[in-house]
């Protein structure tokens, strides 16, 4: 998967999703070619040559200026994260080789050491779980029962059944875990071999991931809410937030809480205090 390639099917997506009306360009009528706005629209709504705008979709581009990638992010309408990941597509990172194996960060562990009541795990690149603590295994399952190779997000949520019914929302997960994915290939090593062999194993493997990764959707993971349909305790509705080291993106805390005072918050008591003795027999990693 070139830079190249995904700046191309960035670039497409996002002229797919927008219409002469959204942008205020005059609509002719007529049955249109191309879904969404032509390249001439938006090189005209950026301020470039079609010719030029043209060869910045299909990669031959290498040396884009901030003045015209701002110009395109505001002729696509993309969010911010969106932006940034236009920033990386049209300018690749060169590293010389593939990314270390990662270790977790020692003040991570310890934070994960202390949170006792509170399911957490330390997220690395390619959305890889470097660690987790005994409450993590009792609301998401035990890690320590797969394969280190086998620990990832994205993985266990389309290859592993149980995830299907664990999450309420599958299909919203789903597209984070994609739009996150999406948002690693184009910021970090875009030559890891790792990632390349992880996002072509779950297209083999996944006809929903396939569908959700032609789509270029591209999201940070930040915060927001998740609904459980856990085995053991039912419904729960738990906000999760993504914590990072100013000096270390690439290793990200994940944590899950309940508000105070709801039927989800008695609700992950008891299944702490009911799980407890196996989870924390299980939590730490085996590799």
């Amino acid at each position: 998967m070139s830079t190249a390639t995904s700046l191309s099917g960035f670039l497409r997506t996002r002229r797919a999703r927008l219409h002469p009306q959204d942008v205020a360009l005059p609509d002719f009528g007529g049955v249109r070619r191309v879904a969404g706005l032509r390249r001439e629209e938006i090189a005209q709504l950026a301020g470039v040559s079609v010719d030029y705008y043209t060869r910045i979709e299909q990669g031959r581009v290498s040396n884009c200026s901030d003045t015209v990638l701002d110009a395109l992010a505001r002729a696509l309408r993309l969010n911010e994260d969106e932006r940034r990941h236009l920033y990386h597509l049209a300018r690749p990172q060169r590293t010389a080789g593939p990314a270390r194996r990662q270790s977790v960060r020692p003040m991570l562990q310890r934070l994960l050491d202390e949170l006792k009541d509170v399911p957490a795990m330390v997220m690395g690149r390619r959305m890889d779980i470097l660690a987790w603590n005994p409450a993590a295994c009792a609301l998401l399952g035990n890690y320590g029962d797969l394969e280190p190779a086998e620990r990832n997000i994205a993985r266990i949520t389309f290859l592993d059944p149980a995830s299907r019914e664990l999450y309420a929302d599958w299909s919203s997960c789903a597209r984070e875990n994609v739009a996150y994915l999406r948002l690693e290939a184009g910021r970090s090593h875009p030559g890891d071999p790792r990632l390349a062999h992880l996002i072509g194993e779950l297209s083999a493997k996944s006809s929903d991931f396939r569908r959700l990764w032609a789509e270029h959707p591209v999201q940070d993971k930040t915060s927001g809410t998740k609904r459980f349909r856990h085995p053991v305790v039912g419904e729960l509705e738990l906000i999760y937030e993504t914590l990072r080291a100013a000096d270390d993106p690439g290793q990200a805390l994940i944590t899950y809480a309940a508000q105070p005072d709801t039927s989800s918050h008695d609700a992950l008591r008891m299944l702490l205090a009911w799980t407890a003795p196996t989870a924390a027999a299980a939590h730490q990693p085996a590799d």
